[in-house]
């Protein structure tokens, strides 16, 4: 004899609602805990990364008009954007996240020069949601370190890329892939601790 169903046997129970609710507040939860163990700790690099081990999400930024190549301060000559298609051609690279109303970036910048001195490595920047003459004018007093400049006005990129603030550095191995990202401005002691180890060993990889 079939036993009758009643409707109400299908409605989820209170014991089971609570049990689905609880995987997302989890999560949540343990995300949470990250972010303010790196607030507290003041090492805004453990912050996650979903980008880490995958291919560098896809950009194509205009250039920075009135700037020159590498090295240089601002000019009459130009530095061309770049395209994700410009990452991963067998060579690492580093793409920075930067402004020139950034304060932090300010004291980042002799990093990011002392980082292309010493490994060699093309550094792209990605100039965020500033004003072309200001960006131009920070270059000029602090000097370019970067290989080629893509101008993100929208913000689209940095949304692309996960980036929480300015600035923010990612290294790039030869296949394209993300291999090191970090938050925050770069140090004297982060860019001999593990910027440039992260740098040295995706050549290696």
């Amino acid at each position: 004899m079939q036993k009758h169903v009643e409707p109400d046997d299908f409605e989820p129970t209170p014991r089971r609602w609570s049990s689905v609710l609880a995987v997302p507040l989890l999560i949540f939860a343990g995300m949470a805990v990250v972010f303010m163990f790196a607030l507290r700790t003041g090492d805004p690099s453990k912050l996650p990364s979903a980008l880490i081990g995958k291919k560098a999400p896809a950009i194509e930024l205009a250039r920075l008009e009135g700037v020159t190549a590498i090295g240089q301060p601002a000019g009459t000559q130009t530095s061309g954007g770049f395209t994700t298609a410009d990452l991963g051609r067998g060579q690492v690279a580093v793409v920075n996240f930067w402004a020139s109303w950034c304060a932090p970036c300010v004291q980042e910048h002799p990093m990011l020069i002392a980082l292309a001195q010493e490994t060699k490595v093309p550094v792209y920047g990605v100039n965020h949601k500033d004003q072309p003459d200001a960006a131009r004018r920070f270059l000029t007093r602090y000097g370019n370190p970067f290989t080629a400049i893509g101008v993100d006005g929208t913000g689209r990129a940095a949304i692309e890329w996960g980036v929480y603030g300015m600035p923010e550095t990612f290294v790039i191995n030869g296949r394209g892939e993300v291999v090191y990202k970090h938050v925050g401005p770069i140090t004297l002691e982060s860019l001999q601790s593990k910027v440039i180890p992260a740098v040295r060993a995706a050549a290696k990889n």
